[in-house]
């Protein structure tokens, strides 16, 4: 990073910073702030009152009850095992809060101040006096101490690696945390400082904080679990004293008085539950349900409302994802033979209404989306690694397979044969084979969802067209995240976050040092796309650079076919029992249902069990 921007950091990140000289560290420049930002500039003062896309005087009323496909057997959403319940990592506020209109921004709560030195070897916590618990108990810098070295020692294994440059967090004294990096890291220590969760050191210490938890754990958050039956039903009420509801980031929201999750079995049956009544709110996936499905009695009646509410936010990467451990998928010609089983100019028409796009990119609605050819500055990122690159990054444009829509496929499975062959295997009577070893070409697509099975159907018809047998497998949810902790898989039915730009999260998914995290769904472990997101982490203060090495990670990615892409939609699709009302304005980047309200006068004009 550039001198010129060290300089600066307070103003461009923090705006109102304030740089002291500190005593004791002569050659250091301690910086103070209410804010801290990653990427770009605070949107909001130091002395904001509350976020733009809230409605201040939104009332405290009512309850919202929301439909949740699966089961859950416990309330720790950190556990290594197990199901925790619908939104039990909202129990626990966080040091920082993000609003929904910026990207990677974060504003006080439980943190009510922050100091850190400009070469990012430490920084320290001071905590609000007023935070606490749900038991009365005060938030110090014990627990956040406590919180750490739980989540080191005892958490999922990406948080160990993604902060091993952390030498220690320790308590200064009751309300200031200090952390120490071994070797400084701007994007660790804001993102420790940022978004840790801190836990009640009091309730977790003596219990195995990998373990499921049977019953709910001390909290402080805006919402703790009043009621609950198992694998059935979770209910949240709000706290009447939460002790950071006056706090600009909480103004205008947290706007129910009772939150609940009904657990089904699976989306046929829950869509049934919510017309009959059953619970409020729902965000249609599904482009057949939302095209057939959304009428009856209640819908007449006025209701229910059916709304498609335009959004422009990055757009998360839906696919049916290779485990390219399997030897089967270790070659891209394979993977990429198979993309052509894929028909959706056929399955948007006649399946989905022609309600979406096709998928292609990992930033897709983004600027990083790589397009066209690549940039001087991309092909420049790209040349240390010149030897694994693949040709055609620097001379086509990808697009997934096109076809003309009539289900006919003929020029597309010459293309797969052609591919397949190249990469040893070929057409015997009838079955796609492995020329080497005799072995047909067979594998598994795991899934949890009939919706799933519907979109995976011609998919597997195709593939038997071409002489490749693609078993379709449903299992529970419980069975299927197992599955995917242990990498038990050949394919599944997954998606990769949304990124608004190339953040150091992008290590998490597909850095090589976080292969046992179920966030790298497909195994990849390059050397290039290793060394591009650690890249990336070290230099999100030049957006310039930034711009070229994410469109060229996209380049990598698309060339090397880790997915068969599918689609996506640019509105949220949604269906209320119609006794809502929610701001004038919707953020960029989220529906901000943290926002609505219930409207007296609307319940009560609706079924009783739905007022």
């Amino acid at each position: 990073m550039g001198k010129m921007k060290q300089v600066v950091l307070g103003v461009s990140m923090t705006l109102v910073a304030l740089a002291v000289q500190a005593e004791t560290e002569p050659d250091v420049t301690v910086i103070e702030t209410t804010r801290l930002v990653g990427f770009g500039e605070a949107k909001y003062p130091a002395d904001f009152s509350h976020f733009d896309y809230v409605n201040p005087q939104a009332p405290k009323y009512g309850k919202v009850t929301y439909g949740q496909v699966g089961t859950f057997d416990n309330f720790n959403r950190y556990a290594s095992r197990g199901v925790a319940g619908a939104a039990t990592g909202q129990l626990y506020d966080t040091l920082m809060f993000s609003p929904a209109d910026e990207v990677d921004a974060y504003y006080p709560l439980i943190a009510e101040k922050i100091r850190y030195a400009d070469d990012y070897s430490w920084l320290e916590v001071d905590i609000n006096p007023a935070a606490k618990f749900h038991d009365g108990q005060p938030i110090t810098a014990h627990d956040v101490e406590f919180t750490f070295e739980t989540f080191m020692t005892k958490g999922v294994p990406q948080y160990r690696v993604y902060y091993q440059d952390v030498e220690s967090v320790k308590a200064v004294n009751d309300k200031t945390a200090r952390i120490e990096m071994k070797t400084p890291n701007r994007e660790k220590l804001f993102s420790l400082a940022q978004t840790m969760t801190v836990l009640p050191k009091h309730f977790w210490k003596g219990k195995d904080f990998s373990e499921p938890l049977d019953t709910p754990p001390v909290g402080s958050g805006a919402y703790k679990v009043s009621t609950y039956k198992s694998g059935q039903s979770l209910t949240y009420e709000l706290v009447e004293d939460y002790w950071a509801q006056d706090l600009p980031v909480n103004i205008g929201r947290n706007n129910f008085q009772q939150v609940q999750y009904d657990y089904y079995r699976d989306e046929t049956v829950m869509l049934e539950a919510f017309k009959a009544g059953e619970f409020d709110y729902r965000e249609e996936s599904s482009a057949k349900f939302w095209a057939n499905s959304y009428t009856g009695a209640n819908f007449d009646r006025g209701f229910i409302k059916k709304e498609e509410i335009p959004h422009s936010k990055p757009t998360g990467t839906q696919a049916l994802v290779f485990n390219i451990q399997k030897p089967m998928f270790g070659d891209p010609k394979v993977r990429e033979a198979l993309n052509y089983a894929l028909d959706f100019q056929w399955m948007n028409a006649n399946m989905f209404y022609n309600q979406y796009e096709r998928t292609r990119s990992f930033f897709q609605n983004t600027e990083y989306e790589a397009k066209g050819l690549p940039s001087d500055e991309e092909v420049a990122v790209l040349k240390p690694f010149s030897d694994k690159i693949p040709p055609r990054v620097y001379t086509e444009e990808y697009q997934p397979p096109v076809t003309d829509g009539s289900g006919r496929i003929r020029a597309q499975m010459r293309t797969a044969f052609a591919l397949l062959k190249e990469a040893g295997w070929e057409l015997q009577n009838k079955v796609m084979t492995n020329v080497e070893t005799g072995e047909p070409m067979s594998f598994e697509l795991l899934i949890y969802s009939p919706t799933t099975e519907r979109i995976a159907i011609p998919v597997q018809k195709n593939l038997k067209r071409m002489g490749i047998d693609m078993k379709i497998r449903t299992i529970d949810t419980t069975q299927y995240i197992k599955r995917l902790r242990e990498r038990d898989f050949d394919m599944v039915s997954s998606a990769y976050p949304a990124f608004t730009h190339p953040s150091p999260d992008m290590m998490i998914v597909w850095h090589s040092s976080y292969i046992d995290s179920t966030y790298n769904r497909a195994g990849v472990a390059d050397p290039v796309v290793d060394a591009l997101t650690l890249e990336i982490s070290e230099s999100q203060e030049d957006p310039e650079k930034l711009l070229a090495l994410g469109r060229a990670l996209d380049r990598y990615f698309q060339w090397n076919f880790y997915i068969i892409p599918q689609w996506h939609s640019s509105i949220y699709r949604v269906a209320t029992w119609d006794k809502f009302e929610r701001p004038e304005i919707t953020p960029k980047y989220d529906l901000a249902i943290d926002t609505w309200w219930v409207s007296k006068e609307k319940a009560q004009k609706l079924p009783a069990k739905r007022q």
